[in-house]
């Protein structure tokens, strides 16, 4: 509910650094909330798209490449203009599994050791982009490694079907 009151505007509207308000193709870029904004080191920000039917990495195909180049764009663009920050500084990923299932990219400082910037987990939108470039259906045929905690429900379904 967080993200979809964030894309509503009924929450963080003053936070918004910059909005492609194109139903498809558009998205919202907002500071995470792990960031306090007051210094440049631990720079993080979320692109939430607008599309709501995009769960994760694994619904992606080439169709959602003009919304993919939008955000790697659009928001490399809007870091530098607000906050002095260029692209080449920029480490720009989503994450597999996801922490919530709306499609999102985080933005953080490359210097800045986010949790889940890990090659275990961090999936570079560049690449991603590339990926499908190649092959509309390349998230739903590759096999996807990440980690879970011992303590986490999927964790324990892997378990129970004799999986681990």
């Amino acid at each position: 509910q967080w993200v979809y009151n964030i894309l509503e505007k009924k929450a963080e509207a003053d936070r918004i650094v910059h909005e492609n308000p194109d139903p498809s193709n558009g998205f919202v870029l907002v500071p995470d909330l792990k960031w306090n904004q007051n210094q440049l080191d631990d720079l993080y920000l979320i692109a939430l798209v607008h599309r709501r039917e995009i769960k994760s990495l694994r619904d992606l195909t080439a169709e959602h490449l003009p919304l993919l180049r939008n955000i790697l764009q659009e928001g490399k663009e809007a870091i530098v203009k607000r906050f002095g920050v260029p692209g080449s500084q920029l480490r720009i990923y989503l994450h597999y599994q996801p922490s919530y299932h709306h499609l999102h990219v985080h933005f953080t400082a490359l210097g800045y050791d986010a949790p889940g910037s890990s090659v275990e987990r961090a999936h570079l939108l560049a690449d991603v982009i590339d990926n499908l470039a190649m092959d509309s259906m390349y998230y739903q045929k590759r096999a996807l490694t990440f980690p879970l905690r011992a303590d986490e429900p999927l964790f324990k379904k892997f378990q129970e079907a004799g999986k681990v």
